[in-house]
């Protein structure tokens, strides 16, 4: 039996022609990685596109040569976080070096999310404002926390959370792939229990709908996860679907051991 259970999900919503979004997810690795596009002339499915498949391939490749939960004398984080970290600056300047050598793509970049498993701990490296929730016992925290504008005055004091969600620049990302060479990914690492249900989306799904409706969908559809996962996006798109909506769900259902053989899955475009 696999200790990991995952969906991955993305649709185009109700008001864009186009899905920028990008997902990607391999049981058998302990992999999932979310990326959400933006640029003109519909650059930014080329920077999420970029991102989900460099992040999986580089991981996968770095993960061959690292122990279980190895930790790493420079930083003290595991070396599965370290991996996670360096992938996302790689494809940093990957995006960086597309768009400059393509006009067309001039101006792409993208969030990041990227979880991987390893025993019983999970490590999860982000950029910007796309997300990773927990559910555990019912109760919905946040794994990460956004890296915008809004939340930074959301952090001050300054807003509420349903302030931050009404308001005009709640989509002005503080930091994203692309943008400039030094970017930063925040690194989290926790014990991942069993019975642990960890959702990663896009913003296409927290800017319309409120944590605790996404909290209660998760609890009623926690068993099926492809129904569980069509919900959330249904929720967003009856609030308008004003933007592109992805889902990943991963159930932890014992401790993670990576294998040698693999089978990925990639998900991005219309």
């Amino acid at each position: 039996m696999s200790a990991l259970e995952m969906i991955a999900v993305t649709d185009v919503g109700r008001k864009r022609d186009h899905n920028e979004d990008c997902v990607g997810v391999d049981e058998a690795q302990g992999i999932a990685v979310l990326a959400d596009g933006m640029g003109g002339h519909n650059a930014g499915e080329v920077a999420s596109a970029m991102a989900v498949d460099l992040v999986m391939r580089l991981v996968k490749d770095d993960l061959k040569h690292v122990g279980v939960a190895e930790l790493d004398d420079e930083t003290g984080f595991s070396k599965e976080a370290v991996i996670t970290r360096k992938s996302a600056v790689t494809a940093n300047n990957a995006i960086i070096e597309a768009a400059e050598a393509n006009p067309e793509c001039a101006g792409m970049g993208t969030t990041l999310v990227t979880a991987v498993f390893y025993g019983d701990r999970i490590a999860v490296a982000h950029v910007g404002d796309s997300r990773m929730y927990l559910l555990r016992n019912e109760y919905l925290s946040h794994v990460t926390e956004d890296h915008s504008l809004i939340q930074e005055q959301v952090r001050r004091g300054l807003l509420t959370a349903e302030d931050a969600r009404n308001s005009s620049i709640k989509n002005l990302v503080t930091r994203a792939l692309g943008v400039e060479k030094n970017v930063e990914a925040d690194v989290v690492e926790d014990i991942a229990l069993v019975g642990d249900i960890y959702m990663m989306c896009s913003d296409g799904l927290t800017d319309v709908v409120p944590d605790e409706a996404i909290r209660l969908t998760m609890i009623e559809h926690s068993k099926n996860f492809k129904v569980c996962a069509q919900a959330l996006i249904d929720l967003a798109n009856d609030a308008g679907g004003p933007d592109n909506i992805s889902v990943i769900l991963i159930r932890v259902k014992g401790t993670f051991s990576r294998k040698k053989g693999f089978f990925s899955r990639l998900f991005g475009g219309k």
